[in-house]
């Protein structure tokens, strides 16, 4: 069984094995988390290695190299964006056990992850957080031992740490 932790602070200064970008399904840098990770592993780089992926369907996880980050990996992972419907829940779901899956593929100890589709894909927090939540608690995890959540705002440190704590 993996630790869990929630932290406060940015994803993409994680000292893991890997972090998670909240990422489009064309894989393109973008703004928010996806832009900060893309700067600070090197935007050519970083959209060199998307690009020759070709995207990733929602509910879905790749990963690439972390070039410049500490972190070795990037475990790109594309949410839904919130409409309301049943399968958004089960697609976020499955954007979180995607990770999760990678990382384990890969042989990874630790991983940093992001709130996934919290952000300009519009899913409600709370709602978010507790299928994060059960995802992380329920994953069966064999070689990752360490998994951390950090949380770049405050609303979002507490309703995960309320989550997970």
């Amino acid at each position: 069984m993996a630790k869990i932790s929630v932290l406060r602070g940015s994803v993409v200064y994680a000292d893991t094995d890997a972090i998670v970008n909240a990422a489009n399904a064309q894989l393109a840098g973008g703004s928010g988390v996806c832009g900060a990770i893309f700067e600070e592993a090197g935007w050519g780089d970083m959209q060199q290695a998307c690009d020759r992926i070709g995207g990733c369907p929602t509910g879905e996880a790749v990963s690439t190299p972390g070039f410049k980050l500490k972190a070795k990996y990037v475990i790109h992972a594309v949410g839904p964006i919130y409409a309301g419907r049943p399968r958004d829940a089960e697609l976020l779901r499955s954007a979180y056990r995607s990770c999760l899956e990678e990382a384990e593929k890969l042989g990874l100890h630790s991983i940093g992850l992001c709130s996934i589709s919290t952000g300009i894909y519009g899913y409600p927090l709370n709602e978010a957080v507790k299928i994060a939540a059960d995802t992380l608690r329920t994953f069966p995890a064999k070689s990752l031992t360490d998994i951390r959540v950090y949380c770049y705002g405050e609303r979002e440190y507490q309703a995960f740490t309320k989550a997970l704590g």
